[in-house]
């Protein structure tokens, strides 16, 4: 599975952001995606997640201003986080990932990040 991840940047206070994250190859095996963020000095972090189903979670620092969405087609799920009311605390790296189901294994595929960065 190919990730590639696009839309960070610097935003001001208060402002909205929309990061895509288109997956490639073997999708099938892919049972849910999200997005993860790592700000400097702290660990890396759950954002949301959506299911092939659509059910979503959110970690709760976001839950109301930032919100997941996907789209499907035979050859590749795109996954989409909208960020709204966006904080200095946002601040981080954010990571898209992939979660897969082979058989009775299961593997994560991560993007290489892109930067968010929420400044006056």
């Amino acid at each position: 599975v190919q990730l590639v991840e696009s839309g960070g940047g610097l935003v001001q206070p208060g402002g909205s952001l929309t990061l895509s994250c288109v997956a490639s190859g073997s999708i099938s095996d892919i049972y849910a995606m999200g997005w993860y963020r790592q700000a400097p000095g702290k660990e890396r972090e759950l954002v949301a997640i959506v299911s092939r189903y659509s059910t979503t979670n959110y970690a709760d620092t976001v839950q109301g201003r930032f919100y997941i969405s996907r789209g499907d087609d035979r050859a590749t799920i795109r996954v989409y986080l909208q960020m709204n009311s966006l904080k200095p605390e946002d601040t981080a790296v954010y990571f898209c990932i992939a979660q897969r189901r082979v058989s009775d294994d299961e593997y994560d595929n991560w993007g290489p990040g892109t930067q968010v960065t929420v400044s006056s």
